[in-house]
């Protein structure tokens, strides 16, 4: 159902001439249909900022439910940014102190970029444990994706990721390991899930805490999981928002910084990615890129467009699948005042009943 453009963000237009579903916002006033309000904590850096909105917007527009999505969008004010983004953020983004003013019936956070070795030590740890904090009490369901995931989990759980000594980096299968959880409903029991970490956390270190894992992988690990009371937040450990471009567009970051000597050796192809012909195209790109360092001449352009044929998405489906099943239990307990987290007789120990 058609997410609310409620404000002038460019990323609702942007969505419209994609093709998605979306009203403005005094059209969807005549509608007498239960709206949900989304908050959306986007903490990625400023190269990513528009396109985070629109993965995830993406993920909630495509939820069939008999529901509007008004999405409310805010940052954390003290993630480093260029004046121009900070600019975009003030125009369109919404303050912290407007959404506890206002009210969320669920709320996403998003990865960000890491410039230390301890989570603690970023700028974003005590800010984004204000807002967990504000949302235990005030929001119905958190779902983490990535590098949120990481944090929450160490500041509440003192589960503390571990570094892998590689990039895990690719499209990798996961298995459904609680079939019987609402949030795997009705999804395939195998799927595919890219994955972009240096870290990770395991099935053991979440099982001594008690969160709860509901689909892992033999080569990835842990992808999705739930706190024990099984529903108000969830984890995903990979990007299951990524579009189908978003690995390609990081392994072109990371040819042309090998490209102007800024990191060590080539980069390796994201794996279970790329097919046979799209890895022969870069290797010829890789040869034109050399010959270009050698003589002098132009680099060739990155042939994104022609890659593009050749990329399948196979995690998209699933990802709309489990959103979709988030958002209609968010819509089925939630209280309809924004500013209440949960119906009247719900547990919020126990909020889906799965326990008793």
């Amino acid at each position: 159902m058609p997410l609310v453009a409620h404000s002038k963000l460019p990323t609702f237009e942007r969505m419209k001439h994609e093709g998605h579903d979306v009203l403005e916002e005094e059209r969807a006033s005549h509608q007498d249909i239960r709206e949900l309000h989304i908050g959306l904590l986007n903490m990625m850096p400023d190269a990513a900022l528009s396109a985070t909105e629109r993965q995830f917007f993406r993920l909630v527009g495509s939820a069939n439910l008999i529901a509007q999505f008004h999405m409310h969008v805010f940052t954390l004010d003290e993630l480093p940014r260029s004046e121009q983004a900070r600019e975009y953020i003030d125009n369109y983004y919404e303050t912290f102190d407007d959404i506890k003013r206002d009210g969320l019936d669920a709320l996403i956070i998003t990865g960000a970029n890491v410039t230390h070795p301890n989570l603690s030590s970023e700028p974003f740890w005590e800010p984004l444990a204000d807002v967990m904090a504000w949302a235990h009490e005030n929001v119905t369901s958190v779902l983490c994706s990535c590098l949120a995931t990481h944090a929450l989990l160490e500041h509440h759980y003192g589960i503390k990721r571990n570094p892998m000594g590689f990039k895990r980096w690719g499209i990798f299968d996961h298995k459904v390991s609680m079939p019987e959880h609402p949030l795997v409903e009705n999804i395939n029991t195998r799927f595919d899930v890219p994955h972009s970490r240096f870290n990770q956390v395991t099935r053991q270190q979440l099982e001594e805490k008690g969160v709860v894992v509901l689909a892992e992988g033999e080569e990835a690990g842990v992808h999705l999981a739930v706190s024990p009371d099984l529903f108000r937040t969830v984890f995903f450990q990979g990007h299951p928002e990524y579009d189908s471009n978003s690995l390609l567009k990081e392994y072109k970051r990371e040819v042309l910084l090998w490209f102007d000597d800024q990191r060590d050796g080539h980069p390796p192809f994201p794996d279970n990615y790329l097919t046979p012909q799209a890895k022969a195209i870069l290797g010829e790109y890789r040869s034109e890129l050399i010959a270009s360092r050698e003589t002098g001449i132009e680099p060739p352009e990155f042939p994104e467009k022609l890659l593009m044929t050749l990329i399948d998405n196979t995690w998209r489906d699933t990802a709309k699948a489990v959103v979709s099943n988030w958002l209609g239990h968010v819509y089925q307990i939630t209280n309809s005042r924004r500013e209440l987290p949960f119906m009247d007789g719900i547990d919020p120990q126990d909020p889906l009943g799965l326990k008793s």
